[in-house]
């Protein structure tokens, strides 16, 4: 089991029967909402709350079980594809204040025709990218193509 913090973090707290594939410092068991078939989170026995303050041991240990798990995921599942994501805060959608990421098997038509991956994960993300694209650096090959736009 996972560090309990006293406060009954879900996934401190979480009983080892759950807990399907681990490693030296963290563990994967199956989400409790999944969007797909197969849908796991990875999640650190240290309870930590930010991915960026987890050690750099901890990282490898989080990538090396993402391995491996999707390995029985292939096995078990033949997904077409995965995202692999961790939310870090609450504006990014952290519900659990501790670390965990989603490896998320996917399938050929699960979206529903509403687009995958990162680019979907904001609304109209056509209208954010154009908002955001002044705030970019120019790229090299740019300003050699159009030097009179510096």
């Amino acid at each position: 089991m996972a560090q309990d913090t006293g406060k009954r973090c879900p996934f401190c707290t979480i009983p080892v029967v759950r807990i399907f594939a681990r490693n030296e410092l963290c563990f994967a068991t199956w989400d409790i909402n999944p969007v797909s078939r197969g849908h796991t989170l990875l999640i650190p026995f240290r309870h930590v709350v930010d991915f960026f303050e987890t050690t750099p041991e901890e990282q490898r240990a989080l990538l090396e079980l993402a391995g491996r798990v999707k390995g029985e995921l292939d096995r078990r599942y033949h997904p077409a594809g995965y995202n692999l994501g961790v939310n870090v805060g609450a504006a990014a959608g952290q519900v659990v204040p501790h670390v965990h990421f989603h490896l998320v098997p996917r399938y050929p038509g699960d979206a529903h025709g509403q687009g995958s991956g990162m680019r979907h994960v904001i609304p109209r993300p056509r209208e954010t990218q154009a908002k955001l694209t002044g705030y970019l650096p120019k790229r090299k090959a740019d300003k050699e193509e159009n030097p009179e736009k510096e």
